[in-house]
């Protein structure tokens, strides 16, 4: 009984010095919030005043588990999200009763089955399409769909890691985002898009000009296949890549050429190309050095600008043009850039990319500048309406983010990633283990490219590459449907190029 009283007693007083601690925290928190100045709610109700905040950050995560509906939530919905984690499972992407997706919704694409569409023993995969044929060395692509550029820095090692093993398993290429090539994009022996950025990172000189030398050193990599250089990006134009100074180690600031514990602000454009001529000479420039395809990334706005550029490819001749222009929808993503950016400055791909398609065939360029499409592309859906609107490839970032865990938390700018993404912390990066997250990137690409397929013999073709506009129908606003091709149709072909 002795043993009991004194646990009891023990309990109790246990009790009492919580309660104590816990009115001691109220009365500190009181004096502070009524004294503080910044925040009005918690100075008129101090204390529980701070519940408002908590519930704010804590509304975006329990809309998307209990409120939600499968298609409603933004940037990316439930469905969405759902599908890309049973492909990268190597699950079963059936669904049983009916769709849930809204077909009278304005602007959505709907593919015109074929009436005696080909065998499945007469359809063929997906073919490898060349990059650069006046290079010295042309790049054979063998898939259509692949990693778009996210930068080591901006992700953590272990992911870049398994987007490097995912990637050659599933024979896919990789871009390595305007942060430069590290050892993690190289260990798996996978093909590399090397993105030049703004700043130059890993291909400058002390200066932060633009290195012959370094681009060399870079092109010399068997595994570089292609460089990209970027103009602009969808989620930030006019605004040049950011990476907050807790992420600037010493290992990424000796990868990208900076100085340590800094942020890393690349300027908001290229400071050496200020006109479509020296945009295009720099083009011709990074080609002769390094000998491999060079293209460049941009999102649209200035529909003038690229067709100045593109007469001018014209009056120079072929040889003289970009291998590839990668369009980026101004509805893209990163992982920091101003909300007013994000949010209302470039077109949307959907409007964009038939647009940027018509101009490169009709003065003639069709078959010398590959078209690669990246934003939001994260369903095989989304993938064959590109194909279908023009595009010869198509990148995604934030699909193979999904395929590597990401719960869509929101973080990505404050490293903080709760699943170690986009995190530099340690412990966070315990979470996410590259040897068996590179599975799903492999699984993610491999389903994707395969439903892709399905689309197009369902369509009537062996190939996805062979799906056009006259196999796409989109619904208008009233709900009626007219053909892609009708309301899209394709110029006639202007001129011819030298």
């Amino acid at each position: 009984m002795d043993v009991v009283g004194n646990t009891l007693q023990l309990l109790a007083t246990l009790f009492v010095i919580a309660l104590g601690l816990v009115f001691l925290t109220a009365v500190v928190m009181f004096i502070i919030d009524t004294t503080q100045t910044q925040d009005s709610v918690r100075r008129n109700y101090p204390v529980i005043g701070r519940f408002r905040k908590l519930f704010t950050e804590l509304g975006e995560f329990f809309r998307q588990y209990f409120f939600a509906m499968d298609r409603e939530e933004m940037p990316f919905n439930r469905a969405q999200r759902d599908w890309v984690a049973r492909a990268g499972s190597g699950k079963s992407n059936t669904i049983a009763f009916g769709s849930t997706r809204n077909l009278n919704f304005s602007g959505t694409p709907i593919f015109v089955n074929a009436a005696f569409p080909p065998l499945d023993d007469q359809a063929t995969k997906t073919q490898p399409l060349q990059i650069g044929p006046y290079c010295r060395m042309p790049y054979d692509a063998p898939s259509l769909f692949n990693i778009s550029g996210m930068s080591y820095g901006a992700l953590s090692k272990p992911a870049v890691r398994a987007l490097s093993h995912g990637a050659k398993d599933a024979n896919i290429w990789m871009n390595t985002g305007e942060g430069g090539v590290s050892p993690y994009h190289l260990e798996s022996g996978c093909d590399i898009v090397f993105q030049i950025g703004t700043a130059k990172y890993g291909v400058r000189d002390k200066d932060g000009n633009l290195s012959d030398e370094k681009l060399k050193e870079v092109a010399a990599h068997p595994q570089i296949k292609m460089f990209e250089l970027k103009m602009a990006q969808g989620a930030k134009p006019g605004k040049g890549g950011i990476l907050p100074a807790a992420k600037v180690s010493e290992e990424i600031a000796a990868i990208r050429g900076i100085e340590v514990g800094t942020p890393s602000i690349s300027p908001n454009r290229h400071t050496d190309i200020s006109n479509v001529e020296e945009m295009l000479d720099r083009i011709s420039h990074i080609r002769d050095v390094t000998g491999k395809p060079v293209g460049f990334k941009t999102v649209m706005g200035d529909f003038k600008a690229l067709g100045k550029f593109l007469d001018l490819v014209v009056e120079r001749g072929m040889q003289t043009a970009p291998d590839f222009i990668t369009l980026d929808g101004g509805d893209g993503g990163t992982g920091a850039a101003p909300m007013p950016l994000m949010d209302i400055v470039g077109l949307p791909l959907r409007e964009s990319l038939p647009i940027v398609s018509d101009m490169i065939y009709e003065r003639g360029l069709r078959g010398r500048i590959r078209l690669i499409a990246s934003g939001k592309l994260i369903n095989p859906s989304d993938v064959a309406w590109a194909i279908a609107a023009g595009a010869d490839f198509v990148t995604c970032a934030r699909g193979f983010m999904f395929s590597l865990g990401c719960i869509q938390a929101l973080k990505c700018n404050k490293n903080t990633c709760p699943t170690g993404i986009t995190t530099h912390d340690k412990r966070l990066q315990k979470g996410l283990v590259a040897e068996t997250k590179a599975v799903k990137v492999a699984n993610y690409a491999k389903s994707l490219i395969k439903e892709v397929e399905v689309i197009a013999h369902s369509v009537g073709v062996k190939e996805p590459r062979e799906i056009g506009r006259r196999h796409v129908r989109i619904v208008k606003s009233a709900g009626s449907s007219v053909p892609m091709d009708v309301m899209l149709p394709r110029p006639e072909i202007r001129v011819s190029p030298k």
